[in-house]
């Protein structure tokens, strides 16, 4: 039997060299559920908008976790009393915080498994893992689900400022070379402290704070959301709906046997049982690229195309608009398709379709960033920032946008 050297270093081309805090953490990262999170890609279909932008969700669980072992070490000197089993805890629920990521991290959400989001399916990888290791994991989970009597030991794994969103922005903005999202983490981190049980930021680093919160907007908009990037994904939900749609009118389809069983059965936050789960961990990003590799050739019309606008960066047009989209713009564009192709009105609708979407830099009815002024008073961002647009940001901004082929 094989013994492991469990104090290795990772080399982090954004924080440089990350240890592992204890043989825990060691053994998640070697479980092959955490090792699937390497073929997880974290922006998506982001790289057919910007090239680098092909790191995993691996990187960014092991970059959150070097950012709480920096965070539980700034609170710890600054007074604050964080046990070694709540410090554990937080390194456990922040790396496996994503865990439940499927390929191309969100497209499977809205196309071939209904009711259960992400956090659901990490919250039970969580659990099947707590199993495995003699209930090790419960007091993480506890922390992840915001259920833990300290508030601010929650708020570092889930808030408008956790380490997840810290090293997100920063992550995303290196991969993806825009310089306009990146953010001093570290920096943001020496600045914290727990006034209350709470977590908040001291005065002195509200400067900090303001750059984030506009980091943020300026990554949703210009990376997230944009619109390249939007239809992309849109193409790929429909390409998953559409493949299922066929598995269900018994169309054999070429897949893995992992993506196979997601297209022929009806999976539901009821019936996602320990064997669904484990079909779950065997399903990636290579498994959504081969099958759609596969189905550019196939004889559906619609499939065909799907796929090959993906796989060949061939998109649909998108407009985005400060207003909605008129429902006679919509019919003119899929009236155009069906005479086009003399295909049915359902038909076109994989094709020409309008959404909108919806951001808000930050939020300030909900966990809001708290600071901590020098006279020991604690308020809102809003209210201490000099800055009138971290106010314009804490409004949600709406667009809209239509796609329908070139």
């Amino acid at each position: 039997m094989k013994t492991n050297n469990k104090l290795k270093i990772f080399n982090d081309p954004i924080y440089g060299f990350i240890t592992i805090p204890n043989s825990l953490i060691f053994d998640l990262i070697e479980h092959r559920y955490f090792q699937r999170l390497r073929r997880i890609s974290q922006m998506g279909l982001s790289y057919l908008v910007y090239p680098g932008a092909h790191h995993t969700r691996f990187h960014h669980a092991m970059g959150c976790m070097y950012l709480m072992q920096k965070a539980v070490n700034v609170l710890r000197f600054k007074g604050v009393g964080i046990s070694k089993e709540e410090e554990k805890a937080l390194y456990v629920a922040i790396l496996l915080h994503d865990i439940g990521h499927g390929p191309f991290s969100h497209a499977m959400e809205h196309s071939i498994v209904n009711g259960i989001s992400h956090e659901d399916i990490s919250k039970r990888f969580m659990e099947k893992l707590n199993e495995e290791f003699n209930g090790s994991l419960t007091l993480a989970i506890q922390i992840f689900e915001g259920k833990y009597e300290r508030p601010f030991l929650c708020e570092l794994i889930s808030s408008q400022f956790d380490m997840d969103r810290a090293d997100y922005l920063k992550r995303d903005s290196f991969y993806t070379g825009v310089a306009e999202g990146n953010v001093n983490s570290e920096r943001l981190i020496t600045m914290l402290n727990v006034v209350d049980d709470r977590l908040v930021v001291e005065e002195k680093g509200i400067y900090s704070v303001e750059k984030f919160l506009v980091a943020r907007r300026f990554m949703y908009w210009q990376v997230y959301l944009h619109k390249t990037g939007l239809v992309a994904e849109q193409l790929l939900v429909r390409v998953l709906k559409r493949a299922k749609e066929l598995s269900n009118s018994g169309v054999q389809l070429k897949a893995s046997e992992a993506l196979s069983y997601f297209l022929n059965n009806e999976i539901t936050a009821d019936n996602f049982n320990d064997d669904t789960l484990d079909t779950f961990s065997r399903l990636d990003d290579s498994d959504i690229v081969w099958a759609m590799k596969q189905w550019q050739y196939h004889d559906d019309f619609i499939l065909k195309n799907l796929c090959d606008m993906i796989i060949n960066r061939d998109l649909l047009k998108i407009k985005l608009k400060n207003k909605p989209i008129k429902p006679s713009t919509l019919s003119k564009h899929i009236n155009k398709l069906v005479e086009t192709y003399n295909i049915s009105e359902k038909d076109a609708e994989y094709f020409v379709f309008i959404n909108e979407i919806s951001n808000q830099a930050y939020q300030s009815k909900n966990q809001n960033i708290k600071i901590l002024q020098k006279t020991g008073k604690v308020v809102d961002i809003t209210k201490a920032s000099d800055q009138f647009s971290i106010k314009a940001l804490s409004k949600p901004v709406t667009k809209y946008y239509i796609c329908y082929p070139k």
